[in-house]
């Protein structure tokens, strides 16, 4: 388990050093990493007048790596939090399966294709009342088809 905190303990109804002993009963190595600058008194502060790496307590956090089998890491950059992510890679490998690629195979452009066949088929019959298809659907249509309908009614 990786413990990322810029300060000390000020939630949680469990001792950091409690849940640490917990842990380690149950094989988890706690491996915390306190962030933030070194405190620097002399310089400025905040915006709100506080300097949150002041809250610190990095006893507790060597503490509890120590009492769960873990280590502590300090990271003061960006720089160094890199650093400890690569070791923590190398002390718990994790081991991962190969993700698989699958080609993707696009087939939208089928639909698509008859849906604008469609289209311009229903904007040629409106624009060009005379054509191919049009006296095509009128031979169709001049099929008495409302008597071969009736008379299938009928003979039920």
């Amino acid at each position: 388990m990786v413990l990322v905190t810029d300060g000390a303990n000020n939630a949680g109804q469990i001792d950091p050093i409690t849940a640490a002993r917990l842990a380690a009963e149950e094989g988890v190595k706690i491996y915390p990493i306190g962030i933030g600058s070194d405190p620097d008194k002399d310089a400025l502060q905040s915006v709100l007048g506080l300097n949150p790496s002041l809250d610190l307590d990095e006893p507790t956090l060597k503490e509890i790596a120590s009492l769960s089998g873990g280590q502590y890491f300090r990271a003061r950059d960006g720089d160094q939090l890199e650093k400890i992510r690569a070791t923590l890679d190398s002390l718990e490998p994790v081991a991962q399966q190969p993700t698989q690629a699958r080609p993707a195979q696009t087939l939208y452009q089928w639909p698509l294709a008859t849906a604008l066949l469609l289209s311009v088929l229903l904007v040629l019959r409106e624009l060009w009342p005379n054509n191919a298809l049009q006296r095509l659907l009128t031979v169709v249509r001049s099929v008495n088809w409302r008597e071969r309908v009736k008379s299938l009614w009928r003979s039920r």
